[in-house]
């Protein structure tokens, strides 16, 4: 296997080359310790150039066609000019650690598109189902010139929470079917969207997908909205059909100015990078009870100990925080 380069032609990647933005990414992705310092260098070259593009987070449940319609909105968008980077998280095995990674092959149109860039990760088990380094491969793609950012979600545990951290606008997409869906919808996805799209209206699935709407809209009313600023509204779209997402587009802008002329979107971009300093807090620790094979054994050895009961789990957090000094 090839290790990555810890070097990246800074101008290069500025200009938007593409296999200076691959391995960009491939190196923030590595765990390596000399990467890793590398890395950080270079996110500190490229941040004056980024925080330009539109962040636009999508989550629905497998099966409700993210893919599908990023790939139509995405062609979409490339044909008005713009440059579209997607970041689709593909869920792993929490028994092997492998992944389908299989976002290039659904969406046909953006995967040959010389105005697109998509990168599937592997969620590698991180909590939310968004990968480890989204948030930093996002702001490489922005300093690439990458004006429209797309992240693709899981769209299982936590992983509404963890995209609404990372974009600025969050579409939630649903099923049509009505009551039966809004039954099973965490109230949690629907305080945090800014949008909800029921996706799949057409032929006989638009009758369904309006029912399934005005459902979601009478449950938004009791619910506090994420900003003062907007109420996110409720629409019926079909990827597969290409109906209505030229209208989510303009909503999506629509938000964006919105937010951007009451200074909620900076305000809502320093608390995201406040979060991230933290994530990379927890980050860095988790490496140092890794960082070397005697680390690892007396790891496994408390870990152990806690399974079988000869330990309680308050005196195996004890001994861990020991380790890092705590």
């Amino acid at each position: 296997m090839t290790r990555p380069k810890t070097q990246v032609d800074l101008e290069r990647l500025l200009r938007g080359d593409r296999a200076a933005l691959a391995r960009a990414i491939t190196l923030i992705e590595s765990k390596r310790a000399d990467h890793r310092q590398a890395a950080r260098k270079l996110l500190d070259r490229v941040l004056p150039h980024t925080c330009k593009a539109v962040r636009v987070g999508v989550t629905g449940v497998p099966g409700v066609g993210k893919s599908t319609l990023i790939d139509v909105l995405g062609s979409d968008l490339t044909r008005q000019g713009h440059r579209l980077a997607v970041l689709a998280v593909d869920p792993s095995s929490t028994r092997t650690g492998g992944s389908i990674l299989a976002d290039k092959t659904r969406m046909a149109r953006l995967a040959v598109d010389p105005n697109a860039f998509i990168r599937p990760s592997p969620s590698s088990g991180t909590l939310g189902g968004v990968a480890a380094k989204t948030r930093e491969t996002m702001l490489l793609c922005e300093a690439a010139g990458f004006d429209v950012v797309l992240v693709e979600t899981v769209g299982v545990g936590q992983s509404e929470t963890a995209v609404a951290d990372l974009t600025d606008f969050f579409l939630v997409l649903m099923l049509p079917g009505g009551g039966d869906e809004l039954q099973g919808i965490k109230k949690g996805v629907l305080e945090l969207a800014d949008m909800i799209a029921v996706n799949k209206a057409d032929g006989d699935g638009m009758k369904r997908a309006a029912a399934a709407a005005a459902e979601y809209r009478s449950a938004l009313k009791i619910l506090t909205p994420p900003s003062a600023t907007w109420s996110p509204p409720v629409a019926t779209v079909s990827g597969l059909a290409n109906h209505g997402l030229d209208a989510l587009w303009r909503t999506i802008l629509d938000h964006r100015e919105k937010l951007a002329a009451t200074g909620e979107l900076a305000a809502k971009r320093r608390r995201q990078d406040t979060r991230w300093m933290w994530a990379l807090v927890d980050e860095r620790l988790h490496a140092r009870l890794s960082g070397d094979a005697a680390q690892r054994e007396r790891v496994r050895r408390v870990e152990q100990a806690v399974a079988q009961g000869e330990i309680s789990p308050t005196a195996g957090a004890d001994e861990l925080t020991a380790l890092l000094g705590l």
